[in-house]
């Protein structure tokens, strides 16, 4: 068994200790995702997201997200004799008969590209291959399944409704393009962080799989960065996948809205919803680990294990684990990516 792992945040986190004057490394750190921590939970492939927040950026995204790329080429060549580049499905299969792991490289932001398609043909040359198209900003793309504020609210006092799904602005006209260039050059559209409006977009624009990197099951807890279950069939229908994320406040329902316990039980609850309303084809793992606080039970990558101690005792056969931890999205990958 191998895993394929559609979202982490860990170079954000390891150029924010660069920037510190830490030295954390890829190798090994204190965070929940290393090379380490991945050969103990039979990591095969991890997707590393370039996490930008348009806020904090300033205004410079593009500038941002490219000191974010520059971490992850270095950390990645320092470290080339235990994970490799993924550029194509063919050195995914390159990597592992030479007994490495595969690192394939995301975007979390469309923001980054500013609207401009050379933008994103110019990240695809230097290695993307999977782009968030918003995170929790409208973008030049289209809008995003978090509540705004209106004009004149300050955002930093704003408390969102985080129930309350983005039914009625999806994508720009900009954000379609983008999806039609992003099939044509093999890139994989992301619609986790995406509007209602805009997942109906993107399911009526693209003619490929498309996945929901890191989003789990709405009918399940009522987060609105999970999926309904009209959007798990389509999807499914699609040939796309959705990961299983690990952020507690997406596992459970709490009165609060800010759960701080993830269970293995509610991650196991969430996978058998998704099954019984898409089909096993449609899952895959997206953990969203060094992007989330803490999970109690699965607090880094080396207890994938124990993950699928759990899907066997609630009743998942060994091939409907294989196609969770790694097949239905290794399918997805060779289709799109070639």
């Amino acid at each position: 068994m191998r895993v394929a792992d559609m979202h982490c945040d860990t170079i954000a986190e390891l150029y924010g200790d660069h920037q510190k004057g830490g030295n954390a490394s890829i190798l090994s750190n204190d965070l929940m995702i290393d090379l380490q921590k991945m050969k103990a939970g039979g990591y095969g492939l991890q997707n590393f997201a370039l996490y930008t927040d348009l806020q904090a950026a300033e205004g410079r995204p593009f500038e941002h997200c490219m000191k974010l790329l520059d971490t992850f080429y270095e950390e990645m060549e320092a470290h080339s004799d235990m994970i490799g580049i993924v550029k194509s499905y063919g050195d995914i299969e390159a990597n592992w008969k030479a007994g490495k792991m595969s690192a394939l490289l995301t975007i979390e932001e469309g923001g980054v590209c500013q609207g401009s398609l050379a933008f994103l043909r110019n990240f695809y040359r230097l290695g993307v291959r999977m782009l968030t198209l918003t995170w929790n900003y409208p973008n030049e793309l289209g809008w995003p399944n978090l509540e705004q504020p209106e004009q004149g609210v300050d955002r930093e006092s704003f408390r969102p409704d985080f129930r309350k799904a983005n039914t009625t602005q999806g994508l720009t006209e900009t954000g379609i393009a983008f999806v039609e260039e992003m099939e044509r050059l093999g890139m994989i559209v992301d619609v986790s962080h995406l509007s209602d409006a805009g997942f109906m977009d993107v399911l009526r624009v693209s003619k490929k799989p498309f996945v929901a990197s890191h989003s789990n099951a709405r009918s399940v807890c009522g987060w609105v960065r999970n999926l309904t279950d009209d959007m798990i069939r389509l999807l499914a229908e699609k040939g796309g996948v959705t990961g299983l994320n690990f952020c507690p406040a997406f596992l459970t329902d709490v009165p609060d809205g800010e759960a701080t316990y993830g269970s293995i039980d509610a991650i196991v609850e969430h996978a058998k919803h998704i099954v019984k309303v898409g089909g096993i084809d449609c899952l895959g793992l997206g953990t969203d680990f060094d992007g989330i606080k803490t999970h109690d039970e699965l607090p880094d990558a080396s207890c994938m294990p124990l993950l699928v101690d759990a899907f066997e005792k609630g009743g998942f056969r060994a091939s409907e684990i294989d196609k969770i931890l790694s097949g239905n999205v290794l399918r997805v990958y060779k289709e799109v990516l070639g």
